[in-house]
């Protein structure tokens, strides 16, 4: 595995599926710049945090594992994902 960042760009989707249930997540409704912490979050992975968005990211997939919000869980049906532009 290469190096693990020291920052992305995370943005909050307000949705799983479109109405007929196809993969869609929509329009991101927040974006925040994530800086590593050098800790390891819960669910093993390296946590980064920032603009309020706590979230622990596999840097090989670049796969949101964990997120919180302003200190709150996700609301159901949210989806946090690595932007694409990293």
């Amino acid at each position: 595995m290469s190096a693990i960042p020291e920052r992305f760009t995370v943005v909050l989707k307000p949705q799983l599926t479109d109405a007929e249930g196809h993969l869609d997540h929509g329009t991101a409704l927040r974006s925040a710049t994530v800086e590593r912490t050098g800790d390891t979050g819960a669910s093993g992975f390296p946590r980064y945090e920032g603009d309020g968005v706590h979230v622990d990211i596999d840097p090989s997939t670049r796969t949101v594992e964990a997120a919180t919000v302003d200190g709150e869980e996700l609301p159901y049906g949210w989806v946090a994902e690595v932007a694409d532009d990293e």
